[in-house]
């Protein structure tokens, strides 16, 4: 045990140098930030709803809560109510199951309320089209105000259209 002790303290902290600083990502995170405080004059309270994603989509909006994307930081937090958020965050083409679920959360949800869809297959049903199964896309059942598309779309790219969402005219 001494010599392994011994090793470590001769050869030092070994780790790799932090990512330097994205500057779109800052300007966003800035932007954003104003246009909450902006709009509603306290935090961004976003109800995420998946509506039969394959969850590529979920994976990315739960990577903008790390700490290198930092939505938490900005003033924007993720909320387990639809009753106490101003924004719906919908994922994947909606299913004929998920349809009435999907209708009440936004009828649940107070005005005035945003709703952005994200991904392929929340902006046009992406592989998945309308079917027997799905009724396709996310604005077939509820009124949609922003779409981020990608397969799945970057934290990044799902951060600017909140943002856009936000800046929208009341």
């Amino acid at each position: 045990m001494y010599h392994l002790l011994k090793k470590i303290a001769a050869s030092g902290i070994k780790s790799e140098p932090p990512p330097i600083a994205d500057e779109s990502l800052r300007a966003t995170s800035t932007r954003l930030e104003a246009a909450v405080l902006q709009r509603f004059g306290r935090s961004l309270a976003i109800r995420q709803v998946d509506a039969g994603s394959c969850n590529g989509c979920e994976l990315e909006i739960h990577a903008t809560t790390n700490p290198y994307y930092n939505l938490e930081g900005l003033g924007i937090h993720f909320v387990a109510s639809p009753r106490h958020a101003d924004m719906l965050l919908v994922t994947g083409p909606v299913s004929r199951h998920m349809k009435v679920a999907l209708e009440r959360t936004y009828e649940a949800t107070p005005d005035p309320k945003l709703v952005v869809a994200i991904g392929d297959c929340g902006c046009t049903g992406g592989i998945f089209g309308e079917s027997y199964a799905s009724c396709g896309q996310v604005s077939n059942v509820i009124p949609v105000d922003v779409v981020v598309p990608g397969c799945p779309p970057t934290p990044l790219q799902i951060m600017q259209g909140i943002l856009t969402a936000v800046a929208l005219p009341k």
